[in-house]
């Protein structure tokens, strides 16, 4: 059938087989007057995809085309479309339709919205299941399509649209920023974006890694400070420093929490933006006593806190750190394997759209 009905993309078929992609044809939602097509160039790699190919989250519908860190043309407007036009270089991160009618949407809260729409592996209202970025083509919905800054190339831009989002949002909402000490746990996908945002917005920034081999790569994005956490009473000289603690590792199952929360402040807060496989350590109500400390989470950002984020990306010259592999069914299989083995420096991007799906337009 071919597009604009249908759209090419790598697809995996079993929770079993999670590496092995296959070339396929997926449905495209009807177009509707506020929607976008975008001609993908590139797609970053997320951890999400690699816990929802392989079970890691539950069941999840197979076969699916994951990915939503996408950074393409747009090629077709709907009609009342007011932001974006056709040429414009756009990208699409985690979310891609919510109602926008109800009281978080018109809050800004719409990545709260309980009739949200995630960029993959969720039904639209007519059955359609949406499909992501490892593609050809995606559908979006304008308020989820994003303009990229001229200075911010494609492949730089793409893994902000989620990583970078999802820890963007916290740090501004927790109040990042001049006279703040920061923690960011984890210097990974997720950690390498929050100690650089975090920097920019003027906080005095620690990481706290299991392990020393990431301390000169924490100290040229900006950290002051770079603790060892395998390291005995390591959190003993920092009691009551942090206004917050940002974490971005998906292993708190491993986690002393009593540890972490001795290190913030009087009603600080253990913020965790990693979403491991396992549950989190059991916890009794009076660990949170001795500094009367909050344990929460969130998820992804709104659309003025991408907006603000890809400003402050283009004003402060900002960069991903990150490594290219060619699309492919081999190179899916590559980047999500390696994902999987904490193989990358510091996010996967997939390139060379062209090659692997023509010429679009």
């Amino acid at each position: 059938m071919g597009y604009p009905e249908t759209a090419e993309g790598f697809m995996v078929h079993d929770h079993k087989k999670w590496t092995e992609f296959k070339k396929g044809e997926f449905k495209l939602k009807p177009f509707e007057d506020r929607d976008i097509d975008i001609a993908i160039e590139v797609c970053g790699v997320c951890a999400s995809d690699l816990h929802t190919i392989n079970g890691g989250w539950g069941e999840a519908p197979l076969p699916l085309c994951v990915g939503h860190e996408v950074v393409g043309k747009a090629v077709k407007v709907g009609d009342a479309v007011k932001t974006i036009k056709v040429g414009d270089r756009v990208g699409v991160g985690a979310q891609i339709q919510a109602d926008l009618t109800c009281a978080n949407c018109k809050a800004d809260q719409e990545n709260y919205c309980p009739n949200a729409v995630d960029t993959y592996g969720a039904p639209y209202k007519d059955g359609t299941l949406s499909q992501g970025g490892y593609a050809s083509h995606i559908r979006a919905h304008e308020y989820f399509t994003f303009k990229i800054p001229e200075n911010i190339e494609s492949a730089i831009a793409a893994p902000m649209l989620c990583a970078g989002l999802t820890v963007y949002s916290p740090l501004v909402r927790l109040g990042a920023g001049p006279g703040k000490k920061v923690a960011i746990v984890g210097l990974g996908g997720l950690g390498h974006f929050a100690v650089l945002w975090a920097v920019a917005l003027g906080a005095e920034v620690y990481v706290l890694s299991h392990t020393p081999a990431k301390k000169d790569d924490a100290l040229k994005m900006g950290a002051k400070h770079f603790i060892v956490t395998n390291e005995e009473g390591w959190e003993k000289d920092l009691a009551f420093t942090f206004d917050f603690i940002l974490n971005t590792a998906d292993a708190m199952h491993h986690f002393d929490m009593k540890k972490y929360f001795s290190t913030l402040k009087v009603m600080g807060r253990f913020h965790t933006v990693g979403f491991g496989d396992h549950p989190i350590p059991t916890l009794m109500a009076q660990d949170f006593a001795p500094n009367g400390c909050y344990l929460g989470a969130s998820h992804i950002g709104n659309r003025p806190e991408m907006l603000a984020m890809l400003d402050l990306a283009s004003k402060q010259n900002i960069k991903s750190w990150i490594e290219e592999i060619p699309i492919s069914e081999k190179g899916c299989g590559e980047a999500v394997k390696r994902v999987s083995e904490n193989d990358v420096r510091f996010r996967f991007v997939l390139t060379k759209f062209d090659d692997a799906f023509g010429k679009r337009s």
